[in-house]
């Protein structure tokens, strides 16, 4: 905030980039309240009328800080004194398609080519972020207030120390969240008698519960179908699900306790910005007792209320495929805790079967970057570029054939290193087959132009990948 009014005195402009527009009520309200008029939100749900007027306030220099996602940083802004992005560890900054960049380096590279300074805001700073800027951390909080962190053996599953913390929060007239990384009822549906997996038609990733519409969605391309009574490779009647789900969750909470105010938070519920903004506020006034969401819930709302955080599925993101999923999971664990306590003191009860590294790391994240740099050096980044080029196509085979070729030429370049090649993780989406070539080196140079001797039509780029699946 000093430092906008800085650049308002200086007769200059801002730039405040969010991770996602699911912040972007919140902090509205917070900027306009200080700054007034001065204020443009910038976002993909605004109305055509709102981005006229918006794109007007930006045109005649009335617009002092413009606020929203990465797009914001598209805007033809004059006098750009300052670039903040906030929640700087965030994926959502990465674009999942074409083109894919990633806001953040973009708002660097920026701040160096205007020669203006660019901050980027994170209690836990991704280790990338750590190692190439200074930093400095901000200790203590607004409110005094304490956190006690409690570990229970168990894996995605309601169990009786759960519910009984809940019980107690909701006699005490006191608010409780609950974290799951898996939306609808349960992830997937499984035969009790061969093990099939249902998967969906169009790709090759087992489809979610869905109680609600009595169906198996797929979360990647949509596709959807009743749920199967029998399995369909065996015929047998015996089919469990696994993977609790937050629609599950809410479901079993409702039954357990039911004078609580539970309510949905994940992107099944939250459609449209009105219905992130009532979810919010009906929870800041004390008309929910329980909110139960996916990433949604740790993404840097402010709850004043919340005594009780629980937190489920860290170990299925602990152990992903991904070089990246200690920071990811103990990132995810911090951010949802940082939501309760902010005004009371708190419990962040947490189904975990790696309580000792949790617990090494939960109060010191410098400590678990200062580890995590031995992990990643000579291997990852920061410390080395990583490039994933990716081949999909209706005709699997013209996938594996343009990969084959691409790989076997990138193998007569110098200084870059094939760190394996073959099918995706998820083979098949949205009906096409996938393949993919992942590459290392020192410098992003000796990629490109290793990249650029070697096209191929199919061949679509992800230079610094996020995605591994």
């Amino acid at each position: 905030m000093k430092y906008f009014q800085e650049m308002i005195a200086q007769k200059k402009r801002s730039i405040f980039l969010m991770p996602e527009i699911s912040l972007t009520p919140q902090m509205s309200q917070r900027l306009q309240n200080h700054f007034g008029n001065s204020v443009v939100m910038w976002h993909s749900k605004l109305t055509p009328l709102q981005k006229k007027k918006a794109l007007s306030a930006v045109y005649d220099g009335t617009a002092k800080i413009i606020a929203g996602p990465r797009s914001a940083l598209f805007l033809p802004i004059k006098e750009l004194g300052l670039i903040v992005v906030d929640e700087e560890h965030d994926d959502s900054y990465k674009s999942s398609s074409r083109p894919r960049y990633n806001a953040r380096d973009l708002a660097i590279y920026m701040g160096k080519i205007y020669d203006i300074p660019v901050v980027l805001g994170s209690a836990t700073p991704s280790l990338t972020t750590y190692v190439k800027f200074p930093h400095i951390r901000l200790k203590g909080g607004y409110f005094n207030s304490q956190k006690e962190f409690i570990y229970e053996r168990g894996a995605e599953s309601l169990s009786p120390l759960i519910m009984s913390s809940l019980q107690k929060s909701v006699t005490a007239k006191e608010q409780a969240i609950l974290f799951l990384p898996t939306r609808a009822n349960f992830k997937y549906l499984i035969c009790g008698d061969c093990g099939h997996t249902h998967k969906c038609v169009f790709c090759s990733v087992g489809m979610s519960i869905h109680q609600k519409t009595r169906s198996l969605k797929c979360h990647y391309c949509n596709f959807s179908q009743a749920i199967p009574q029998v399995c369909i490779e065996c015929k047998s009647t015996l089919l469990t699900s696994s993977r609790l789900g937050t629609a599950e969750a809410v479901k079993n909470i409702r039954e357990e306790f039911a004078e609580a105010r539970v309510e949905q938070f994940d992107r099944d519920v939250i459609t449209t910005t009105n219905k992130l903004k009532k979810a919010l506020k009906n929870f800041n006034d004390g008309e929910i007792d329980i909110l139960v969401g996916t990433q949604m819930l740790s993404k840097g709302h402010d709850y004043h209320g919340v005594t009780l955080a629980v937190v489920l599925g860290m170990d299925n993101m602990l152990n992903m495929s991904d070089y990246r999923a200690r920071e990811k999971a103990l990132s995810t664990l911090i951010q949802v805790a940082g939501r309760s306590g902010r005004k009371e003191s708190a419990k962040v009860l947490v189904q975990s079967f790696n309580e000792a590294f949790f617990s090494a790391f939960v109060d010191k994240y410098e400590d678990f970057l200062e580890d995590e740099k031995e992990y990643r050096k000579e291997l990852y980044p920061p410390y080395k570029k990583l490039c994933r080029i990716l081949f999909s196509h209706k005709n699997g085979i013209k996938a594996q054939d343009a990969m084959n070729e691409m790989q076997e030429c990138l193998r007569t370049a110098s200084d870059i290193e094939i760190v394996g090649f073959g099918k995706c993780g998820i083979e098949r989406v949205s009906d096409k087959y996938r393949f993919e070539i992942l590459l290392r080196a020192d410098k992003s140079t000796d990629i490109i132009r290793a990249i650029s001797t070697c096209r191929n039509s199919l061949a679509e780029i992800d230079m610094d990948p996020i995605e591994f699946g």
